[in-house]
């Protein structure tokens, strides 16, 4: 009974933050079947260390899971150069609102704001995902990356900071072109 509701209480905190479990992953490995295998081992480890949560924010707690998991499994199975392009046609935002320019105007900004993500340094893309995309407080991003809250604002501003730039040089290389 006890493993019974062992598993009640992990389906319950963990399993409806799959998605941004999975989107985490995703932005870190740049690759669906990697970012797949993150999570399936993230949960796999999360369900072994149960035992050791506390009831505190599920949500934090398995991002920090899913966010250790990823760098063992990157650096157990890539170089560090090794980087594969995003797939943007799973994360494409689409309205049925918008007329057929809206829309072509609206997936080169998506397409150009990805791209200038994946080219930030790991440190920054990761606070900038966990902030702007899953929407976590400061304090739970610098609980899952166990850095100090300082440094967790510090990445943010330098990283958006970094993104503005590289999105300027983006829009400037294509009017020159």
């Amino acid at each position: 009974m006890q493993k019974q509701n062992k598993l009640a209480s992990f389906e319950e905190a963990v399993l409806p933050h799959l998605d941004a479990a999975y989107n985490l992953a995703h932005w870190l490995t740049h690759n669906d079947t990697d970012a797949e295998d993150v999570v399936q081992e993230s949960y796999l480890r999360a369900f072994k260390f149960f035992g050791g949560f506390r009831g505190e924010d599920g949500r934090s707690w398995l991002l920090a899971i899913v966010r250790n998991t990823c760098y063992t499994w990157m650096q157990r199975n890539r170089s560090p150069q090794l980087s594969f392009p995003l797939d943007d046609e799973l994360h494409e935002v689409e309205s049925t609102d918008l007329n057929p320019e809206a829309l072509l105007v609206q997936r080169a900004n998506t397409l150009m704001v990805r791209r200038a993500l994946e080219e930030l340094p790991v440190e920054f893309r990761e606070v900038l995902v966990l902030r702007e995309f899953e929407e976590m407080s400061y304090r739970d991003i610098a609980s899952i990356t166990d850095l100090p809250l300082g440094t967790v604002m510090s990445r943010l501003a330098r990283g958006r900071k970094r993104l503005q730039l590289a999105l300027t040089k983006q829009m400037h290389g294509e009017v020159i072109s």
